[in-house]
């Protein structure tokens, strides 16, 4: 795989930065919604492909990008298709990190050290290259307000933005409801986007212990659980020790 083309991840990831604060939106939800956009770009690069709601490695040869041969790496050792939910729902830890030094590395974003309270140490991130972040959400702008159907990338991305709940952060107030609920609906142009959105929100909603099933008679999914806290991921340590700082929360 080149490197003339941005990664699903790596739009993922400008999407959610926040030019205001320098912090991305939604941390805890996004760290899932990289992980599925891998699946998703390894999908499109033809290594893996759904089997059912699992996820096989069709073909193991490395795609050239060492964070998505890494994963590609862990899924061909599991030796059988994975569910996808139980994929993205696992130990996530430092995956936003990884592609905030990456974006840092490729210039696309700057990182700015601070304080919190004077005391705990913080680093925020403002993109650099706005072009390239504009150009992204022109091409989800452009498929919302024209309706017709987006090029696989830009569907997968679309179902992504919503799985991991930026529709409020890119259409906010009562003005982008009905954008937010277009967002919504692109899931369906991608069937590999739109497999991984849903096992995105079923790991927020802790049902990722069963498999999807038809709603029972009275719309209560049968084998449901109650709902559980969806990442676990701990606030992470200094950017330049290991992981983020909490200021790239």
């Amino acid at each position: 795989m080149g490197r003339s083309r941005r990664t699903i991840p790596e739009e993922l990831l400008l999407l959610a930065l926040d030019p205001t604060t320098g912090t991305t939106a939604q941390p805890q939800s996004l760290d899932l919604g990289l992980a599925g956009a891998q699946l998703v770009e390894l999908a499109l690069a033809g290594r893996i492909a759904p089997d059912g709601d699992r996820i096989a490695v069709v073909l193991p040869r490395p795609t050239g990008d060492p964070t998505l041969d890494s994963a590609l790496e862990l899924l061909r050792r599991r030796g059988s298709p994975v569910r996808a939910v139980h994929w993205i729902g696992g130990p996530r830890l430092g995956l936003r990190q990884t592609y905030l030094t990456h974006l840092e590395r490729c210039g696309m974003v700057s990182a700015v050290e601070g304080q919190m309270c004077g005391v705990l140490p913080t680093t925020r991130y403002q993109a650099t290259e706005t072009a390239i972040s504009r150009e992204i959400r022109a091409r989800l702008d452009t498929a919302i307000r024209t309706g017709v159907p987006p090029d696989p990338r830009t569907a997968a991305l679309a179902a992504l933005a919503h799985a991991v709940g930026l529709g409020k952060h890119l259409y906010p107030g009562n003005e982008g409801r009905s954008s937010r609920s277009r967002l919504r609906d692109l899931i369906r142009h991608d069937p590999m986007g739109g497999l991984v959105a849903h096992a995105v929100m079923d790991v927020q909603n802790g049902v990722a212990a069963q498999p999807r099933r038809a709603p029972a008679p009275g719309g209560r999914q049968p084998g449901a659980r109650p709902s559980v806290p969806a990442s676990g991921v701990p606030a992470q340590p200094s950017r330049r020790g290991s992981m983020a700082r909490v200021g790239a929360r």
